[in-house]
């Protein structure tokens, strides 16, 4: 199924990096009046873009927000006055707060905290799910939450059946159950090879980092500090965490609210 036949728009950012892939994905859904998904970053053209296909779409009534990372939500204000529609998120100032099983507009609601405390999933008509950054289309993404929490996330959106997945970064998955299970060998096997490290008597971040996370472009490492702590913390509540392992700081850029 394509993205028209579910009525489904994608402007795509200009800010491509090492964490935006190809640039922040918005996505508009429906029309007579659209809703919008993450209005993305304050970039003029971007903003005009998104404002001219909800124009074209009828309107919009609402944003909703998968998480608050800035290239997600810098562009809200811009959007919101130059459409007046209504902003709903997990938290901050917005006109609406959403929970797990919420539905809002066209969309439900999934709370999948992981990549940040505050991550939601939105799932339209039961078959397209707008992962933000909890799924990318390509690579992978850090997480500095509740790991097990995470994996739990994504199995139960592997298990909707779903038919497409629009992510915040990269192309559209038209495979969702392959790719998520991809998502959740990944980390399974980033697990075991961590496991097999501290096994082998490596406790420093740089150690384990250098051992598990081999693969990480230095950019990437910073990143991959913080889910390996996230990996830590999984450990240790399982009861699996040798002791004197060091933990990684956590930069302010990547910190959790």
């Amino acid at each position: 199924m394509s993205l028209a036949a579910h009525d489904i728009a994608l402007v795509r950012a200009a800010n491509p990096g090492p964490f935006t892939k190809s640039g922040t994905n918005t996505w508009l859904v429906g029309r007579d009046p659209c809703w919008i998904v993450d209005p993305g970053p304050a970039l003029a053209e971007h903003v005009e873009a998104v404002v001219a296909e909800a124009a074209a779409r009828g309107g919009a009534e609402g944003i909703v927000i998968t998480h608050d990372h800035p290239d997600h939500v810098e562009a809200v204000g811009a959007v919101r006055e130059r459409t007046g529609a209504r902003v709903y998120a997990a938290r901050g100032e917005v006109d609406g707060i959403l929970r797990d099983g919420d539905r809002v507009g066209p969309l439900e609601v999934v709370a999948t905290p992981g990549h940040a405390s505050d991550h939601l999933v939105y799932i339209a008509g039961d078959a397209v799910a707008f992962t933000g950054d909890a799924v990318l289309g390509e690579g992978s993404v850090f997480v500095i939450g509740d790991l097990a929490a995470y994996l739990g996330a994504l199995r139960a959106l592997r298990d909707r059946g779903l038919e497409l997945l629009c992510p915040g970064h990269g192309p559209v998955v038209e495979d969702p159950a392959a790719h998520l299970d991809a998502y959740v060998a990944h980390r399974l096997d980033r697990e075991r090879r961590l496991v097999e490290a501290l096994g082998a008597g490596l406790r420093t971040v740089d150690e384990l980092l250098d051992r598990v996370w081999d693969d990480a472009p230095q950019v990437l490492r910073p990143a991959a500090a913080v889910t390996l702590g996230a990996h830590l913390d999984k450990l240790e509540a399982e009861g699996r965490l040798p002791e004197g392992v060091e933990r990684p700081a956590i930069p302010a850029g990547l910190r959790a609210p």
